[in-house]
């Protein structure tokens, strides 16, 4: 039998921190059968939840003395008839449809603090899931045990230490991951190098160039894999609707698309983290990606790169290694000013990629001359924020 691996809560002066692993599972053929059936179980109790909700809210805007319904009441009222009419729900851990429910009572409030849409119902095969509490599971080593089904392996140990919060058991492309969120105390952390400030400008033909004169190359990995994404999906529309063969076609492109979004997240994962690193101030754009994909010569390549990705990744980085990260207004024309003289352009088309300053005659690359205005800005903000101390912090290199 194996031992779990206990990991200590921390009190509640300590800071710390919550963060999450996902790691892939390595289930033989019957714990796959029952992680279906738990996804399967919290679905049905969440679309059940969210049916009953719509029909006793109706009820209730009609006649105000009725109660309006809730996550704990909808809890309770399955709980009331899950023995006699719905005794294939004890197959698998409670966790499942109790979890379920709690979870559609914080899409409601966020749907009445206006912060989401409504709640819809979930879908079979699409982002299947359950959640566990921290009281049904063990972690020892690279094995995980979860209720009423026993130990699965994983493919790796768990990376941080501290008192687990919750599991979030979930399938992708057939393949089923563990993503343990761990309450971590605040551990000193390296701080980045004192390279200065940087400007990062973000494009197609180059992932990023930073204002150096570096330029580091995007994956490419959808136009690189393109052709087989439109063999695979063809083959998919030749097969009969409901068919096995159909169903093997469908995990087969599922899992070229995952290794597409694999591929796309490891190299910026490289990028941010080497950004961060590097740099006490960053500087970046915020791009208006939703406006830029309405090009359609270029929607593809821009999905391609991940700019939301990267500059989601570079936030959280940012703050844990002490760096500055200061996004620029969209509106900024930093393409179109010359970053010697300060003389902006009123036109300039998107095919020139170099130009001439009418006023000092410098000769600018488009992409190193916007990441050089980026780092001058974030420079510029972070002095007037922090003061003399900014202007020393930049001057350290």
């Amino acid at each position: 039998m194996k031992r779990a691996f206990r990991h200590t809560a921390s009190s509640a002066s300590d800071c710390s921190t919550l963060l999450a692993h996902r790691i892939r599972l390595v289930p033989n053929k019957s714990q796959c059968n029952y992680l279906a059936r738990a996804a399967g179980t919290a679905r049905f109790a969440y679309n059940w939840a969210l049916a009953e909700w719509g029909r006793q809210y109706a009820a209730y805007k009609a006649d105000p003395k009725l109660t309006r319904p809730c996550a704990a009441a909808l809890g309770r009222q399955l709980n009331s008839i899950k023995r006699s009419e719905l005794a294939w729900m004890f197959d698998v851990t409670k966790c499942a449809l109790q979890i379920a429910i709690i979870q559609l009572g914080r899409a409601f409030e966020n749907f009445f603090a206006g912060r989401a849409r409504y709640p819809t119902f979930r879908r079979k095969g699409l982002n299947d899931r359950f959640s566990i509490s921290n009281d049904q599971v063990q972690v020892d080593g690279k094995h995980i045990r979860i209720p009423k089904l026993g130990w699965v392996r994983m493919r790796e140990a768990l990376r941080f230490a501290g008192h687990i919060m919750s599991v979030t058991v979930s399938c992708k492309a057939g393949h089923w991951y563990a993503s343990i969120t761990v309450n971590t105390p605040d551990v000193p952390r390296p701080s980045s190098e004192n390279q200065g400030a940087v400007g990062v400008d973000l494009g197609i033909s180059h992932l990023a160039t930073l204002s150096n004169g570096e330029s580091v190359d995007g994956p490419n990995a959808l136009h690189r894999l393109l052709e087989c994404v439109r063999h695979l999906s063809r083959g998919l529309a030749r097969k009969v609707m409901g068919s096995a063969n159909r169903a093997k076609a469908k995990v087969k492109l599922a899992r070229l698309h995952e290794r597409i979004s694999n591929i796309r997240r490891n190299s910026l994962h490289k990028l941010t983290t080497d950004l961060t690193r590097r740099f006490h101030i960053i500087g970046i754009e915020d791009l208006n990606v939703r406006g830029m994909l309405k090009n359609r010569r270029l929607a593809r390549r821009i999905i391609d790169m991940g700019f939301y990705e990267f500059r989601r990744q570079l936030e959280y980085k940012a703050s844990k290694c002490g760096c500055k990260l200061i996004v620029v207004n969209r509106w900024y024309p930093s393409s179109k000013t010359c970053s010697h003289c300060g003389y902006v352009l009123e036109v300039m088309p998107l095919a020139e990629r170099r130009w001439n300053c009418p006023r000092c005659s410098t000769a600018l690359d488009r992409d190193v001359n916007a990441a050089v205005n980026l780092m001058n800005m974030a420079v510029s903000s972070t002095v007037t924020a922090c003061g003399g101390e900014g202007a020393d912090l930049v001057r350290k290199h």
